[in-house]
């Protein structure tokens, strides 16, 4: 199954100025019959409300052009079979790759079925210290060192 149009959200908590940025560019395929799941993104495909912000990111932290996006590959633990209840939650252990450093995650995901659709959404909290994302000495005051993911992935299911 594949997801064109996946949905990332992130936002980070700062004493000045929430940051938030939305990326609905997102790709995905998931195997319902092994439980594995890879999702890419690329980095450029976040949109602010501010442009000197997305500036900023992409320029300044995440370094957009030297590592222009995010893989993540991994498996849906406990999933047995290929029909999910809707509802059921599930942990999604894998390897995402980010910033040029790859690292082990473990995420909680909610899955439902919606209008024939197979639906994974949920969010987890990532360090920018654990992808080696600098901060200016002078901003470390004004920026969170962690961040809030949210995603929503939404895959057409066919039938044999």
């Amino acid at each position: 199954m594949i997801c064109r149009q996946g949905n990332v959200t992130f936002f980070s908590y700062t004493a000045v100025e929430n940051i938030e940025a939305v990326n609905n560019q997102v790709v995905s395929v998931a195997d319902l019959g092994s439980g594995e799941i890879a999702v890419q993104m690329l980095m450029r495909a976040f949109v602010f409300k501010k442009a000197l912000m997305e500036e900023h990111f992409n320029e300044s932290y995440v370094e957009s052009d030297i590592f222009p996006k995010l893989t993540f590959t991994g498996n849906i633990e406990d999933f047995i079979n290929n029909r999910p209840s809707s509802g059921e939650s599930r942990m999604i252990r894998g390897l995402m790759d980010f910033h040029g450093v790859q690292k082990q995650v473990l995420v909680k995901t909610k899955i439902e079925m919606q209008d024939a659709k197979l639906v994974l959404s949920g969010n987890f909290n990532v360090l920018i210290d654990d992808f080696d994302i600098k901060v200016p000495a002078l901003l470390v005051p004004n920026i969170s060192k962690e961040i809030q993911i949210t995603y929503r992935f939404e895959y057409e299911v066919y039938e044999d």
